[in-house]
């Protein structure tokens, strides 16, 4: 009886703790309910990572990347192209956010000029690259001829049909609005629209690893019992 006695008065301890423990958190669950979702229970669940460098260019290929989807596009714009031939070049501007006074753009917008660049090659039209300067520069990074440099620019290009568009953001991804303008009279003589999946924008990577931090908060459904 005395061995028994001290066992007793610990067991009672130990379920009075599990009991304690046990009505906090159920105290903590209920302060987290709202009154209209009573019979659903949320807790958030914190996991904590240290913050470390993450490159995504070693992932996987995607099946269809931004030049499959622009493929198509300048396929839509040769069927209603008007005026334009093969002794008549343009040229191709980056694409710009449609809600931003079109000057701002991103590397999906840059992306999309480069890859139409090459679809209204391949169609027999010529192209003029006006970012394309006088000189070639040696430098110890490499050796460069084009440039964004308004001041560096050919003055004078016969240029006589410009490829412009914009872009609006999407859910699912970005809508894709293209067009040939004339120069001179502003006339749209071809124009297309696409839409670029979210998946195949994000795939476009910078030349800079992305910092990001693994630190989050998930929300787990519990079911009332």
């Amino acid at each position: 009886m005395k061995n028994i006695l001290p066992l007793l008065l610990i067991t009672s301890s130990l379920i009075g703790c599990s009991s304690a423990d046990e009505a906090t958190v159920q105290e903590e669950l209920f302060t987290n309910v709202s009154p209209e979702n009573q019979g659903n229970f949320r807790f958030q669940v914190k996991r904590n990572a240290e913050a470390k460098k993450v490159d995504a260019f070693e992932g996987n290929e995607i099946t269809n990347n931004i030049n499959f989807y622009m493929r198509g596009l300048m396929q839509d714009l040769v069927s209603n192209l008007q005026y334009v031939n093969n002794t008549t070049p343009l040229a191709v501007t980056s694409f710009a956010f449609l809600d931003s006074d079109l000057e701002q753009t991103s590397l999906l917008g840059n992306q999309i000029a480069e890859s139409l660049i090459h679809e209204i090659h391949k169609v027999g039209i010529p192209v003029l690259d006006f970012k394309v300067t006088d000189s070639l520069r040696v430098t110890q990074q490499g050796d460069f001829i084009s440039t964004r440099d308004f001041n560096e620019l050919t003055a004078n290009i016969p240029i006589r049909y410009i490829v412009t568009g914009n872009l609006v953001k999407h859910r699912g991804g970005y809508l894709v609005n293209a067009r040939i303008v004339g120069l001179s009279s502003k006339a749209v003589v071809a124009s297309a629209q696409s839409f670029i999946p979210a998946h195949v924008a994000q795939a476009l990577l910078s030349s800079q690893p992305v910092s990001v931090s693994e630190e989050e908060t998930a929300l787990v459904d519990l079911v009332q019992g």
